[in-house]
């Protein structure tokens, strides 16, 4: 069983379409709601991945190799994604309402002169 769910959720871990309607993971795995609540996926160490009510919202999150969280999507169509530092803390961030924040270090050249044949050149990070 937990072979085929996860044959099924790999295929289906975005919403795919089937005879032009939209179905959730819920409901190719027919999922009873009523008697089971809601649906719960966890990765092999113990993240939700992906979570479903009875009224078709979902929502699926990745992390990377130590936790963190790095990918949200939702059944709205809302996104975000985030990057870390070795100390876990957050240093890149952006959503889909166009938010951004950047904490990235910044190239050690960046801000820097350099002259070159008698002309002087500031330098940027590309």
């Amino acid at each position: 069983m937990l072979s085929m769910i996860k044959k099924l959720f790999i295929s289906l871990y975005q919403r795919i379409k089937t005879n032009n309607q939209m179905k959730t993971v819920g409901q190719l795995l027919k999922h009873d709601f009523k008697t089971k609540g809601l649906l719960y996926l966890y990765d092999n160490k113990g993240n939700l991945i992906y979570y479903e009510y009875s009224n078709g919202y979902w929502f699926k999150q990745e992390y990377d190799s130590i936790g963190n969280r790095i990918y949200f999507e939702d059944s709205n169509g809302y996104w975000d994604k985030s990057e870390y530092d070795t100390k876990g803390n957050v240093i890149y961030y952006e959503n889909s309402n166009g938010i951004i924040v950047d904490y990235r270090p910044k190239s050690s050249c960046d801000g820097k002169v350099v002259e070159i044949e008698g002309k002087k050149y500031k330098l940027t990070e590309v």
